[in-house]
């Protein structure tokens, strides 16, 4: 009998109900940033102090468009500008640019003062979840189940990697000389599907390689982020 309560026991500490409605969910924190950005290297700072927190998700973008004035930050990717741009056409902004903060997919600080920034995470801490989001472990994988969406979707399920910490000597362009420091810096971006918000779903990570990774449920192309969680 113990060994039946045990396993039972063990079974429950796997699943990870972290975000269901009525409790508060982690504040995903988006930083679009360059290395060959001039004014980046304080908003990098704030989001490597924001990573520290336990109720934010902070995720480092690093985009492209600044390769070509002295310096390509060696973390860019094309299809992280493409996501900046697609929040850019949802949020009505006639231009992108670094560095800008996204909170929870729906708003936008282009300032990047800490303030601004900190009263959009206050503000999206004190809403309840979206949906339901429960993370199981099965072996290399992670099994990720949705359920009891507010609303119907359709949602986006994106599986974002990150290199929690890294120090880059920058040798040319604005930065030149400056050593700075990168946290929660995005490495790899991919989709698990999508999730109607009507019935309950189910989603695989597959194995999972070095680094830590975060699950965000979107609302379809670049909507709000209705719930988010860390799965390692």
């Amino acid at each position: 009998m113990r060994l039946i309560v045990a396993q039972i026991f063990c079974l429950l500490m796997l699943i990870i109900p972290n975000l269901s409605h009525g409790q508060t969910a982690p504040v995903v924190v988006e930083l679009f940033s360059s290395q060959g950005c001039s004014s980046c290297p304080p908003a990098d700072q704030y989001l490597v102090e924001l990573a520290q927190q336990r109720n934010i998700i902070a995720l480092g973008w690093h985009v492209d468009y600044w390769d070509y004035i002295g310096w390509e930050d060696i973390f860019a990717h094309p299809a992280f500008t493409e996501r900046q741009k697609a929040y850019a056409r949802v949020m009505n902004e006639r231009m992108i640019y670094t560095p800008q903060f996204i909170v929870n997919g729906a708003e936008s600080s282009g300032s990047g003062h800490r303030a601004e920034v900190a009263a959009l995470i206050q503000k999206y801490a004190q809403r309840a979840p979206g949906a339901d989001l429960f993370i199981r472990r099965m072996g290399a994988s992670y099994d990720i189940t949705l359920q009891n969406a507010y609303y119907s979707g359709p949602y986006d399920v994106h599986l974002v990697s990150v290199t929690p910490v890294e120090t880059v000597e920058i040798y040319s362009g604005e930065n030149a000389g400056r050593r700075l420091d990168y946290a929660n810096i995005v490495t790899e971006w991919h989709s698990l599907g999508r999730w109607d918000g009507l019935q309950p779903a189910r989603f695989e990570t597959g194995a999972l390689g070095p680094g830590r990774y975060a699950v965000l449920v979107q609302y379809q192309d670049n909507g709000e982020i209705v719930v988010a969680d860390w799965v390692n």
